[in-house]
């Protein structure tokens, strides 16, 4: 259900009439556009260490950020107080900064419904009890030490945020959104006379703590995260060199986010900076390839009933049959590109200007069973987990480590391995894709995207794939 316009206005304590007075010194030293982004936001987090609650902080900030556009040139302030006078102050501010000649005609908003809500959320993990949160995390510490007694260490976090937005542009458009967000984090430490291993797994989405039942309960996080650590033990040095290598569903999913889906966003593409820029319409992945990038999944991590540019958010096909379709619009880009919006202009706070960024980044599922893939493997790799990865934009370069990876030989996985990188170029690893299976699977909502400084929420997603031939950097001699 939407809101009406008031509840926003009200929540931020000014008029219409001070919005557009506002957008009006935005503009008048000049400018193609300007836009005021208001946000209200309530960011509780609770951990659990040692079976004792090592911290609980809750935190509450807010702010109005201005922008004004000239051309290429952008001029953006903020300020910390919701007045109409500190708002003034720093839209007279952003005004010098991107000052043009260009005439400039009253400023009238229109209230806008949210065109959905994508976030069922009858009670905010904002409002729930103390207890209860402590309760869960609780759960989780019990779960994971009886998993195996080798299990010696446990953390356990839950995180809760409520964001409120408004957004005004000098294009007339006035618009709110409340989104909910909640994560919970479990890790593992085992030991088995002195060989130390970790597990690492979460999950959440924009929803109430009630996202924590079924397979997403603490219960579920902590048997994940014990059994890989258990896991690990075991693991044999991974293997170096050019081999085969199987990418398990859902997780996954983020080298492909990182190694492709960044270089697929409109600002490094319109400077000429990607990989991909100038390809559209070219093929630069195997036909078997189809990526989507959406943020109209209900209740995912990712996902925006409108982006923090107050346009709606999409499903855009970035890549279909392995051609090169479109990349992924903000405000800025689209208008020099003459593109059309994707809805994925976003920031990380008032404090920061809005870019293009991903939301819920995957590929579809294809025709091939899991076990056919892994069956068609003579010797190579399957990565289950990945763990930290690094990608140089400008040429598609990545490289990732896992965090669960086992060895396949003669078309069956056998011993897990420790170690192994997975070291590659992005556009070229996409052309060497040669099954599909048809298991998609999104992860269970803990991506956290980092771009020039700023850290937002996003989804990423995977079936199981197969790629004929990576560099995979081992520990074995």
């Amino acid at each position: 259900m939407s809101l009406p316009i008031q509840f926003f206005t009200d929540n931020f304590n000014i008029t219409v009439a001070d919005i557009e007075k506002l957008l009006a010194v935005a503009l008048s030293r000049g400018g193609d556009y300007a836009d005021l982004y208001f946000e209200h936001s309530v960011l509780s987090n609770l951990s659990l260490d040692e079976q004792l609650i090592k911290s609980a902080n809750r935190a509450i900030s807010q702010g109005v950020g201005v922008r004004v556009i000239s051309g290429e040139r952008t001029g953006y302030a903020y300020c910390d107080e919701i007045n109409p006078e500190a708002i003034r102050t720093a839209a007279i501010t952003a005004a010098h900064i991107a000052n043009s000649t260009a005439d400039v005609a009253p400023v009238n908003v229109t209230a806008h419904d949210t065109p959905r809500n994508l976030y069922h959320v009858a009670n905010p993990a904002s409002e729930e009890s103390l207890a209860n949160k402590i309760e869960m995390l609780t759960r989780a510490d019990r779960t994971a030490r009886a998993y195996d007694p080798r299990i010696r260490q446990v953390q356990a976090s839950l995180v809760d945020e409520y964001k409120v937005i408004l957004i005004a542009t000098s294009e007339g458009l006035l618009i709110g959104d409340f989104q909910p967000l909640v994560r919970m984090n479990v890790s593992c430490i085992a030991d088995d006379d002195g060989n130390l291993q970790a597990g690492r797994t979460g999950g959440g989405g924009r929803a109430g703590l009630d996202v924590f039942v079924d397979q997403r309960s603490p219960e579920q996080f902590a048997t994940a995260a014990a059994r890989q650590a258990i896991v690990q033990l075991d693991a044999i040095e991974a293997p170096a060199g050019t081999m085969e290598v199987v990418l398990g569903p859902g997780w996954p999913g983020i080298l492909l986010h990182e190694a492709v889906g960044h270089g697929l966003e409109s600002d490094f593409n319109r400077k000429g900076t990607s990989a991909f820029s100038g390809m559209i319409g070219q093929k630069v992945a195997s036909e078997l390839c189809t990526i989507i990038d959406d943020g109209t999944i209900e209740g995912r991590r990712g996902s925006l009933n409108i982006d923090d540019e107050g346009h709606a958010s999409s499903r855009t096909v970035l890549i279909e049959n392995g051609i090169l379709r479109g990349y992924l619009q903000d405000h800025l880009s689209a208008s020099l590109t003459k593109a059309q919006q994707t809805g994925n202009g976003r920031r990380e706070s008032y404090q920061c200007l809005p870019m293009p960024r991903m939301t819920n980044t995957f590929m579809l599922s294809g025709q091939d069973s899991p076990e056919d893939v892994i069956a068609s493997v003579k010797r190579g790799l399957y990565a289950v987990n990945f763990g930290g990865g690094q990608v140089d934009i400008t040429n598609g370069k990545f490289v990732f480590s896992t965090s669960e990876a086992y060895l396949i030989e003669d078309g069956k996985i056998t011993a897990p391995v420790k170690g192994a990188t997975l070291i590659g170029h992005g556009p070229s690893a996409l052309t060497k894709v040669t099954a599909v299976g048809h298991d998609l699977a999104l992860d269970q909502g803990v991506g956290l995207c980092g771009k020039s400084g700023q850290s937002v929420p996003v989804g990423v997603g995977l079936p199981t794939i197969k790629i004929s031939e990576m560099t995979v950097g081992g520990t074995k001699g």
